[in-house]
């Protein structure tokens, strides 16, 4: 599928220095544009980030938010991530638990991704299923495939969509912007000592090391992000939402 850019008020490249548009407004804005882009259609939404940009916490707000735009109650509004598609440990971890390769080549099933998800819908199928590993189990799962109407509004987050084996699917997209040192300070608040990973994972003295932020180091010099995504939004304040340009995105400034 070929992405689509939005015509309205929410700009892919703003004026330096604009202020961010309050999160409510902001949402209401971008559901409405995005009804307009594939009306009677499926349209598949693809968000972006780095691990703790708040991915999962802005597809919700989106969602929330078309539900309640004109046109979008009617449509049948799907969330989909791609952390319930990890590899089994045996995969993720084939490199190495710390191995930065390991996490960016290595985490996705992306194959069932693709067979569970992208291709039925994307293909106009009725049903697709939602979830193909249980990271707690390490289970492998098949379950009773989703319905899915033929104009749904699918959400999709995760870490690395906009890599090349993706990239095809998406309608439009976003990617969200964080520095490393905001997203280390969310993780240490919302994942704790229970998680697979160290709390101060993300603030080692070598990033290119450290398995988190080294492997989404790599995702950026393969894939680039910020020159694929159809909208770029600094995420990194709690109550604005701000569009930037790809010169301004954390990581093409070394942050």
């Amino acid at each position: 599928m070929a992405a689509m850019e939005l015509e309205s008020a929410v700009p892919r490249s703003p004026a330096p220095g604009k202020p961010g548009v309050h999160r409510t407004a902001f949402l209401s804005e971008l559901a409405s544009d995005l009804l307009a882009l594939c009306p009677g259609s499926r349209l598949l939404v693809a968000v972006d980030g780095v691990d703790g940009a708040g991915k999962t916490t802005f597809a919700d707000e989106l969602a929330s938010a078309l539900h309640g735009t004109d046109g979008g109650a009617a449509r049948q509004i799907l969330r989909v991530t791609i952390d319930d598609f990890h590899n089994v440990r045996s995969v993720r971890y084939r490199h190495g638990r710390r191995s930065p390769e390991g996490f960016w080549r290595d985490s996705y099933n992306l194959d069932q991704f693709r067979q569970y998800v992208l291709v039925p819908l994307s293909s106009g199928a009725e049903k697709f299923r939602s979830q193909g590993h249980d990271l707690a189990t390490d289970a492998l799962l098949d379950p009773e495939p989703v319905l899915a109407a033929p104009d749904a509004v699918v959400l999709i987050d995760g870490l690395f969509l906009h890599r090349e084996e993706l990239r095809e699917y998406w309608d439009f997209s976003v990617f969200l912007d964080v520095p490393f040192d905001v997203t280390a300070s969310r993780m240490a608040v919302r994942d704790g000592p229970a998680m697979e990973r160290p709390p101060t994972g993300l603030v080692v003295k070598d990033r290119r090391a450290d398995r988190y932020v080294g492997g989404q180091l790599q995702y950026f010099a393969a894939a680039d992000p910020a020159a694929r995504a159809d909208l770029l939004l600094d995420n990194s304040h709690k109550g604005t939402l701000q569009a930037i340009s790809p010169h301004d995105v954390s990581y093409r400034q070394g942050t």
